[in-house]
């Protein structure tokens, strides 16, 4: 069943901070597993989840150049941890903080992905959103998508080595800044 198509409506929705949203995929990224939280929030039935590409929940808004960084670390065997704001079948949106993680079979083979997701501080969405609006501002002015991906790429880059930072100690220093 392919997904269907939804219209972003400007209205978030939350969960709770002691809720985690579990997925599985397999190694094109199908969903394989999705625990209630996740239907839930999804606003989709499991049987409409389950063989569906995980990017079903993908809202506009998130950069293309996050999600090529996600797939680039995932793809190569590491984890990430990613502020990734998600669009629910009814249009409403969610932010999480995502750890996504591959999950290596006993021959050394990424055989899927596993992602858990925690409820998103607002202080730390604060400064991911401004850092979000600037990538799609620039992937959007792109004329193609690989030149949008290049775009949104280099800028992101930028930032992060102006700010002396990678992705990973940008999370990991807005997570501290929100437990401080």
């Amino acid at each position: 069943m392919p997904p269907r198509a939804v219209t972003p409506n400007g209205r978030e929705k939350t969960f709770r901070p002691d809720q985690i949203i579990v997925s599985k995929t397999d190694p094109q990224g199908r969903l394989t597993y999705v625990n209630p939280l996740f239907v839930e929030i999804s606003g989709y039935t499991e049987a409409e989840l389950i063989g569906q590409p995980h990017n079903i929940i993908r809202h506009p808004d998130m950069p293309r150049s996050v999600f090529r960084l996600l797939w680039e670390r995932i793809s190569g065997g590491e984890e990430i941890f990613a502020y990734v704001v998600n669009l629910s079948a009814d249009g409403t949106h969610y932010w999480v903080l995502a750890h996504v993680t591959p999950t290596i079979g006993p021959d050394g083979r990424i055989v899927g992905y596993h992602s858990n997701r925690r409820t998103a501080d607002k202080d730390a969405l604060a400064v991911i959103t401004d850092i979000y609006a600037k990538l799609r501002a620039v992937e959007r002015s792109a004329p193609s998508t690989p030149e949008a991906l290049a775009a949104g790429t280099a800028l992101l880059e930028q930032m992060l080595a102006d700010a002396g930072q990678t992705y990973d100690e940008l999370v990991w220093s807005l997570s501290q800044e929100v437990a401080a």
